[in-house]
């Protein structure tokens, strides 16, 4: 059974699902490709809002039982969890009120007759999607897509297939056609045979560096379109004249959410050296005041991790950190006396550019900081990375936050917060952390065929 929920609070299987055979992936690529050729791409931008916003609509009133979903599969808290629901309904309303202003033909200057650029759709489009944020991640592919007229099939993270089946279900009773949304129980195997097929137009993946090369090669093998959300290693700069409390207060959230298991987490926290023992004081505070429990009772404060097996690698890279010469100021190990997947809450130290810990990412409640001594020096660190997703820069000087927001090899920098996502913000990165934008007005322009029409 490849498609399993376990509940990582306590370790066990809550339900498991087959993969699909061959046979019945051949019977839904057929069905999708009909629902797009027949049907999809001919409905008006109103048609299909009526269908998504509906979908939205659903989410809100499910909203409890689908975030009860999230916690079971993944662990996390479940005010969190409801935090997504509404986040994705969000999404959905976004991309239903605003896609044909976004997709509205755009009149060009011509010495002579007239042109236009149409945005037309391109077909069936194929997501793999993580499990961190299992509706969230959905949301942001398959909004823009399907009101831009495409269809899309998806195939979610194994460790979450009910919240998977969940959100199709949504699309159903919002009144999908067959085949507008698919979701997919397959194998890796099955996986590439997905990517390879012409009736597939174009792949989106989020998830690890290493799956995203194999994706993106094979997709570029066949000449299609990709988009890949990556990871991601942001940078936290603190400068001098930076607000100490609120800059804590964000360096908390920023590492903590989602047990810190997001690819735009806080992860290096560089603070200038005036500031840099107060602020190392006060967040080594709040991180400790932070308890295990039940991720559904609403009283607990650190969830576990998705699973046993990322314990695990996370409690690997921290002894690798160790050993290559960081120092743990606290946490370092898994939580004992707790039957789930609980990592303490870690702060390392003294992390040089040999360390194995500097160039990686660490997916879950482990902070590394770095003291340095000004500006120059914080750009520099936070920008001697493999990945360029986010980062943050805090300061009471909004123009200097400006200057060094340029200065960061990134796709986004938030100045005086942690990363946050909302249905207008363009979503993205640079270097390791992928290509190709999601969310806001550049999201629903990724897979459209951009059409040129003259008339002499």
């Amino acid at each position: 059974m490849a498609y399993q929920s376990t509940n990582p609070y306590d370790g066990k299987v809550v339900k498991s699902f087959d993969e699909i055979n061959d046979a019945e992936l051949e019977g839904k690529l057929k069905t999708a490709s009909a629902c797009f050729d027949k049907d999809w791409r001919t409905r008006s931008f109103a048609d299909r809002a009526a269908i998504v916003k509906r979908a939205a609509a659903l989410m809100r009133e499910r909203s409890q039982a689908l975030a009860e979903l999230i916690t079971l599969e993944m662990g996390k808290l479940i005010q969190q969890s409801v935090g997504e629901v509404a986040l994705s309904a969000a999404i959905l309303d976004y991309y239903a009120e605003h896609a044909e202003q976004f997709l509205a033909p755009e009149k060009l200057t011509t010495p002579k007759g007239e042109a236009m650029v149409e945005s037309s759709p391109i077909g069936v489009l194929f997501g793999v999607e993580p499990w961190n944020y299992p509706y969230y991640q959905i949301a942001r592919f398959a909004a823009p897509n399907l009101m831009a007229g495409n269809v899309v099939m998806v195939k979610h993270a194994s460790s979450v297939p009910q919240c998977a089946l969940a959100f199709e279900q949504l699309m159903t009773d919002a009144g999908a056609p067959a085949g507008a949304y698919t979701n997919l129980f397959v194998s890796k195997d099955q996986v590439a045979k997905i990517i390879d097929d012409p009736r597939i137009r174009a792949v989106a993946l989020t998830g690890s560096e290493a799956a995203g090369a194999v994706v993106a090669a094979q997709a570029g093998k066949q000449l299609k379109k990709s988009t890949m959300e990556l990871g991601g290693s942001d940078a936290f700069i603190v400068l001098e004249d930076a607000d100490l409390d609120k800059a804590v207060k964000h360096a908390v959230s920023g590492r903590m959410g989602n047990s810190g298991q997001a690819c735009t987490a806080s992860k290096r926290f560089i603070v200038v050296e005036p500031l840099a023992d107060s602020f190392l004081k006060k967040f080594q505070a709040a991180l400790e005041n932070f308890k295990p429990g039940d991720p559904m009772d609403k009283q607990t404060t650190l969830a576990p991790l998705s699973s046993a097996e990322a314990l695990k690698k996370l409690v690997e890279q921290v002894d690798g950190a160790v050993a290559g010469g960081a120092r743990v100021l606290m946490g370092g190990q898994r939580i004992e006396g707790q039957t789930g997947a609980f990592m303490q809450p870690t702060i390392l130290t003294d992390i040089s550019n040999s360390n194995p810990a500097y160039k990686e990412e660490f997916f879950g409640p482990v902070a590394l900081f770095f003291k340095v001594a000004d500006e120059d020096a914080a750009v520099a660190l936070a920008n001697d990375s493999p990945f360029g997703l986010g980062g943050s820069v805090f300061t009471q000087d909004i123009e200097r936050g400006k200057r060094v927001a340029r200065k960061i090899d990134t796709g986004m920098v938030f100045i005086n917060s942690g990363a946050v996502s909302s249905p207008e913000l363009p979503f993205g990165g640079v270097k390791n952390s992928g290509y190709g934008r999601e969310l806001s007005g550049a999201g629903i322009q990724e897979f459209v065929n951009k059409k040129l029409i003259r008339v002499s």
